[in-house]
């Protein structure tokens, strides 16, 4: 008798996807998806654009069927400061990509915060790995996103789950640049039109701040419009 639909989901291994409802983070889920349940996780952390990034992780696991969805309150991470990516914190800086400068919009160990609650949920249900839409090559430049952290990270959550958990913090991504990215969200169908980039606006995507730019960086490098409203394009 053949398996129905249902059983065979049920037979994939489960990958916990951080999925903040940007580009990156949903392309990552894209790839995720192509052979793995999905478990995708959201973070609140009073970001200034959290309601607009909570509808983006909404709509795209609607449209990627997610297996399971957890969306985690993290207060502290505003209450700690430091970065201009929070509410409290300075003004979002225009894009500048000053070589060798950690930018404002860095949230103090933001990654590693997000991972140990995605090692956590991974290890209740039994995923078999976590994936992060994490980029180093075509990126801002933050310390927690380097592959050096990811694998130490990974062996961090090796010494500290139960023995019979295996987890494995895949990166697909980090490598890349962004039209690269971009044409490999196209590819597999990625519903890209549902995401959101912009660091300090929920409305029109502001277009002058740095996940903007690379955002339209892009967009233009892989000879496709952006279909994301803007304010101001560059």
């Amino acid at each position: 008798m053949p398996s129905s639909p249902a059983a065979v989901e049920t037979a994939r291994p489960i990958a916990v996807v951080l999925l903040s409802g940007g580009l990156d983070s949903c392309v990552a889920a894209a790839i995720a998806a192509q052979e793995h349940a999905l478990a995708l996780l959201h973070v609140n952390y009073r970001q200034r654009t959290e309601a607009r990034e909570l509808q983006s992780f909404h709509a795209i696991a609607d449209r990627l069927h997610a297996a399971h969805r957890l969306v985690v309150e993290l207060p502290s991470v505003a209450e700690v400061g430091g970065s201009s990516l929070v509410e409290g914190g300075p003004a979002v800086p225009a894009a500048s990509f000053a070589v060798g400068e950690v930018p404002s919009t860095y949230v103090p160990f933001r990654n590693g915060q997000l991972l140990a609650i995605a090692v956590g949920w991974a290890e209740v249900l039994a995923a078999r790995a976590i994936f992060v839409g994490a980029v180093e090559q075509d990126s801002s430049g933050y310390p927690d996103c380097r592959r050096p952290f990811f694998d130490a990270f990974e062996q961090a959550a090796d010494l500290g789950t139960r023995p019979e958990t295996r987890l494995r913090v895949v990166t697909p991504l980090i490598d890349l640049g962004k039209p690269q990215i971009v044409q490999q969200g196209l590819a597999l169908g990625a519903p890209l039109e549902l995401t959101w980039s912009c660091y300090q606006d929920n409305e029109l995507a502001c277009g002058v701040c740095e996940s903007c730019l690379l955002r339209l960086r892009g967009f233009v490098g892989a000879g496709v419009p952006d279909p994301i409203p803007y304010r101001r394009r560059g």
